[in-house]
């Protein structure tokens, strides 16, 4: 092969791989932190991308599962959006509280109003307060994408058990078991407890920061005064010059 075509083909080979590590993949609708606790109460946050070019998203719905329903639901107000939800009869009632619920939220709709839609290359989120959660397994929230030339996009695929991604997945809350010993309170506190955490991480890693630059500087400033201290001391001790001993002055 000549060092022309091999010079082209090296070059056509790097072009593709940088397209390659260049291009993003898709972005698509996902329920953040994506782990709770079961039997407790916890915020999930569903971030919602805008994957189109020139259109806007307009409308969000995420249906809850009708196998794992909740008993509280409770959704937080966001500025230019209105959010109803859809309540549907249980097939099997639930008890919370020590009270039987025959009827739970089963769909969240949020519209936006004018000027407050989801724009081209922005992202929203939509927090959400639920629980008591499942004891165990996954809540699965198939969630509907409205764009404002009336393209609907179905993010409901669920997850595939060969472990690979499915091309408009849903979103995936999983269900981990509470500590043992722990009740519903214990896990609720539990969970509030990391939700204020993972909100607070920020401002934690900030003071972290600093607080670790500060404690090495003082570590640095100590060591320095010792070496300080050190040098003077050997520069205390140091002998002085020999004299050579003069002979007893006899009688002459």
């Amino acid at each position: 092969m000549s060092l022309l075509k091999r010079s082209a083909l090296v070059g056509a080979t790097v072009a593709g791989l940088t397209l390659a590590l260049a291009a993003p993949a898709a972005a698509h609708v996902t329920v953040n932190p994506d782990t709770a606790t079961a039997g407790g109460y916890s915020k999930v946050t569903f971030r919602v991308p805008n994957e189109s070019d020139a259109d806007s998203t307009t409308k969000v719905e995420v249906n809850l599962p009708a196998d794992k329903p909740v008993a509280s639901v409770s959704v937080k107000p966001i500025t230019g959006w209105d959010v109803a939800t859809t309540v549907s009869k249980l097939a099997k009632p639930l008890e919370a509280h020590g009270a039987q619920i025959t009827e739970a939220v089963s769909k969240i709709t949020w519209t936006a109003k004018a000027g407050s839609e989801v724009k081209p290359g922005q992202f929203q989120e939509f927090d959400v307060s639920m629980g008591p959660l499942p004891e165990s397994g996954e809540m699965i929230f198939k969630a509907l994408q409205t764009y404002s030339d009336g393209t609907v996009v179905r993010w409901i695929d669920e997850p595939s058990t060969d472990g690979t991604e499915p091309e408009s997945p849903a979103p995936v809350l999983k269900i981990a078991a509470a500590a043992t010993g722990g009740g519903g309170d214990t896990a609720a506190a539990s969970t509030a407890t990391a939700t204020a955490a993972a909100e607070a991480a920020p401002a934690d890693d900030s003071d972290g920061g600093s607080s670790a630059f500060g404690i090495a500087g003082l570590v640095a400033g100590v060591l320095a005064l010792i070496v300080a201290m050190l040098a003077y001391a050997r520069s205390g001790r140091r002998p002085e010059a020999a004299v050579a001993p003069q002979k007893p002055a006899t009688d002459q």
